[in-house]
């Protein structure tokens, strides 16, 4: 008789933003101990915001509760990789992670972000994330993420820690979750 083994879930990154030409997409990132499942979430907010989220790195809109590990427990795995709104990765397809830190470009309209910057003495620093994986023999894809926290994560901590810090935390506990479900030659 084959033995069956059910895919455990492990872990739950909150927010992610993967830019999109049309409208940038927010989603949850459920990892398991065999693939990284990017859960659609329902858009809070307009395409303006979104895109000011990814360039400053911080929810601008703050009312958002984040999901967590527990509320997926009653989703079945099946029918979260069948919803074709999610992005399915199995680990073993996965060639590459990388951590990246962008470089804000300044826009006119940014004007106040600047003006806050320059006042708080900080920079809004976003990081990215680029996994690439196999989706066929012949057929490589690569998935940017931007870890934009929500604010319920971003608030309380900004009592007392930078900006700058918050944002790197968030991508650093993103990327030692991968690193524990990920192949060791794959998280850089």
């Amino acid at each position: 008789m084959a033995s069956v083994t059910t895919e455990t879930r492990l872990a739950l990154i909150h927010r992610v933003i993967v830019p999109d030409e049309e409208y940038p997409k927010e989603y949850a990132i459920l990892l398991t101990d065999r693939s990284s499942i990017f859960v659609r979430q329902n858009s809070t907010r307009g395409n303006f915001w979104l895109r000011r989220e990814m360039s400053y790195g911080t929810a601008l809109v703050t009312d958002v509760l984040p999901k967590t590990l527990e509320d997926y427990e009653q989703t079945s795995l099946d029918s979260l990789t069948a919803d074709t709104a999610n992005l399915t990765v199995p680990h073993e397809a996965v060639i590459s992670l990388t951590l990246k830190k962008e470089e804000q470009k300044p826009r006119k309209y940014d004007f106040f972000v600047r003006l806050t910057m320059r006042m708080q003495k900080e920079v809004f620093q976003v990081y990215d994330f680029e996994l690439v994986y196999r989706q066929s023999p012949n057929s490589e894809t690569m998935i940017k993420f931007y870890m934009v926290p929500l604010g319920a994560y971003f608030k309380p901590r900004r009592q007392t820690q930078t900006r700058e810090t918050i944002l790197r935390e968030y991508a650093a506990d993103a990327l030692e979750i991968f690193q524990k479900v990920l192949p060791a030659k794959i998280a850089a």
